[in-house]
């Protein structure tokens, strides 16, 4: 029919562009974000763009509901500012009859929104997670670039080196500031190597001296080794129990529902949930009068999205603290959208009756 195939045309148009500047603008601030962090020395810097598509696949069941939900009211909204609308409302079309075509075109998109929070989301965090574990698990050592300062994660101890291994964990000309409270203490030396002790890294290092000052006081002591240990304070590798329940996949959290897990399958399954009321919350929010030719409609939509969302975020949060069952927030949060959109639809069919039928009593 030229209805549907126009309508999901359109919708198809408007979902591709909005779907690409929202990626677009997401991939520009992670860059900026991660390229901040590798910086700072939070992560590696060859492991940024990895972080970067880990980090967008993660948000991709967001932007797909807030893409299908935007090009839903734009597109209608659009329809109703040219007069297409009242066109079509003239030759017997209701309001509803506009879900087939929507839905047609949405499903893919909720069922592509429902696999990725189900099983991309857990698996994209868990890589983040392990990434960025990879690189804390690193000695300070192996982080400082030769003839550079670097700070230790705590920003106790101040770093400057000069590696003589690839994998740098032995390195020659060692200088170390330590700072505690009221007491500084200067240590050098002509080699180092890092050595793992139970679950600690140490730090020996070889024909060096320490110098130690108290600030209060201005006491000096002056220390000379042939071989001194300093615990960098780092740690091995953490098992997969400890884990975030983001980082887990759904099997994993079926099978310990405990109450910060059943929270994070609450947001999973609310994904899809969402994008479906998003869609035909999208149809009653897009009416406009074209007289008016403001974008009201479009900005109540947005703010629409935004509670939502956090409502999707707090029920996870309700779950997790046991102020609520997992089936009492979907149905809370989920079934109360799914009432408001379709109560709104309907009402604006009832609206679009009346006056149709003032104007039949009026011609």
């Amino acid at each position: 029919m030229l209805f549907d195939s126009s309508l999901r045309r359109e919708l198809a148009r408007s979902f591709g562009a909005t779907l690409a500047i929202l990626l677009t603008i997401v991939m520009t601030m992670m860059l900026i974000r991660m390229l901040g962090q590798a910086a700072s020395g939070a992560v590696a810097p060859q492991h940024v763009v990895l972080l970067m598509g880990f980090t967008v696949l993660g948000h991709l069941p967001t932007l797909l509901s807030l893409s299908l939900f935007v090009a839903v009211v734009s597109t209608l909204s659009r329809m109703y500012r040219d007069s297409e609308m009242t066109i079509w409302f003239a030759s017997g079309l209701a309001l509803r009859r506009f879900v087939r075509p929507v839905a047609r075109l949405a499903w893919p998109v909720v069922l592509g929104v429902g696999l990725l929070s189900l099983f991309a989301w857990p698996w994209s965090h868990r890589y983040i997670a392990e990434l960025r574990q990879l690189y804390e698990q690193r000695s300070d050592l192996s982080r400082v670039a030769p003839g550079q300062f670097q700070s230790s994660r705590d920003g106790r101890r101040v770093f400057f080196i000069e590696r003589n291994t690839d994998d740098g964990s032995t390195g020659r000309n060692v200088f170390i500031l330590t700072s505690e409270g009221e007491r500084e203490s200067v240590t050098s030396a002509r080699s180092g190597r890092l050595e793992t002790v139970g679950d600690d890294r140490v730090l020996v290092l070889d024909k060096g001296q320490r110098v130690d000052l108290d600030l209060a006081s201005g006491e000096r002591r002056i220390a000379r080794f042939e071989t001194y240990r300093i615990v960098v304070g780092e740690h091995t590798q953490a098992g997969a129990d400890n884990r975030p329940p983001r980082a887990r996949s759904t099997p994993e959290l079926l099978r310990e529902p405990t109450p910060r897990h059943l929270g994070e399958l609450v947001w999973r399954l609310g994904a899809p949930l969402t994008a479906i009321n998003l869609m035909v919350l999208g149809l009653g929010l897009a009416a406009t009068n074209p007289r008016r030719g403001s974008s009201w409609n479009l900005i109540l939509a947005l703010l629409t999205f935004v509670v939502y969302f956090n409502l999707l975020n707090l029920s996870q949060a309700w779950v997790a603290s046991e102020r609520l069952g997992p089936l009492t927030a979907l149905a809370l949060v989920h079934g109360g959208m799914a009432l408001l959109a379709w109560g709104l639809l309907w009402w604006r069919d009832g609206d679009l009756r009346l006056r149709r039928g003032a104007r039949g009593a009026a011609a």
